[in-house]
């Protein structure tokens, strides 16, 4: 069976892997342009691309996907299945080639959109999956092939969820290729309440410390390790990237009650605590502007709270 592959970042590799893995026949990859990268500002290729070029598949690197050049190129390919995991928006001229069907990190219809894995940690939820479905003309709206579970635990960041449902998603993208092969696919409208995950924005990632010390723990960990919440202090941005909240980590006499929401205490040795809007967070891990990330021992022994 000819398969077509697009994707973009890391996340994607991992199902990109288990096709070619499996021995299936990936006869193109479609990923983004090389863009400028690091100080150097040198042009570096996706993930995608970099996983594809060692195995000495063929890439696509469209600058618009309805460039006719590309769809003469694409059409080209013959392909009998198209993957998209971690893509662009596809036009109906790419989704109407061969059956197309896209992986999502979340069990929809919830979470449709381009972060789900944030959004479900923020708002504390307790589960979340990874989803195959059918592309259509609106985004994460198409009929659902399979899905998969995953408890999120408490001390879940975006980064460990990341990695779980990165593994989980490839072995759904594999078992769904398996199940258009043999004719044996299951399409199934969704259903349900649907909510969104809209794309994450340096000021969606600023901390509002009048939030309650729950609230802000899930907002905190859903943005670590990227993009980071962040905070500022003495003029300066600083990203927290782990905290926890006062029945983790309880601290008597209740002295920080006298705090206002966004002060500071601390032993300038071991602990700093911020205020709540009705508590505190202790923080763990940290990084001033300019510096890398610390641990918040390390952190004191160079900075006056």
């Amino acid at each position: 069976m000819r398969i077509v592959f697009m994707g973009t970042p890391d996340f994607a590799v991992a199902s990109l892997a288990a096709l070619v893995e499996a021995g299936y026949e990936v006869v193109g990859v479609v990923t983004v342009p090389d863009k400028p990268a690091g100080r150097g500002r040198k042009l570096q290729a996706s993930a995608v691309k970099q996983y594809a070029q060692s195995k000495g598949l063929p890439v696509l690197q469209p600058e618009r996907l309805k460039d006719l050049t590309f769809l003469e190129a694409l059409q080209a390919l013959k392909p009998e299945v198209q993957v998209v995991v971690a893509f662009r928006m596809l036009p109906k001229e790419v989704w109407q080639l061969a059956p197309t069907f896209n992986l999502h990190a979340s069990l929809l219809p919830k979470y449709r959109g381009a972060a789900p894995i944030n959004w479900a940690i923020i708002h504390g939820e307790k589960e979340t999956g990874v989803t195959t479905f059918f592309i259509d003309e609106q985004i994460d709206t198409g009929n659902i092939i399979f899905q998969d579970t995953e408890p999120i635990d408490d001390y879940d960041t975006v980064g460990t969820l990341y990695e779980r449902l990165k593994h989980k998603g490839a072995a759904l993208v594999l078992r769904t290729v398996q199940a258009i092969e043999w004719g044996r696919c299951p399409s199934v409208p969704q259903q349900g309440e649907a909510t969104q995950a809209p794309k994450i924005f340096r000021d969606t990632c600023h901390i509002d410390w009048h939030r309650t010390s729950a609230e802000l723990y899930n907002f905190i960990r859903g943005l670590s390790p990227y993009p980071a919440a962040w905070t500022t202090w003495q003029g300066k941005n600083l990203k927290i990237y782990w905290a926890l909240r006062p029945d983790q980590e309880p601290y008597e006499p209740k002295w920080w009650q006298h705090l206002q929401p966004g002060e500071w205490a601390t032993d300038q040795k071991r602990f700093a605590l911020v205020r709540t809007g009705d508590g505190y967070l202790s923080v763990k891990k940290l990084q001033i502007e300019g510096k890398r990330p610390m641990d918040i021992d390390e952190f004191l022994r160079g900075h006056t709270l």
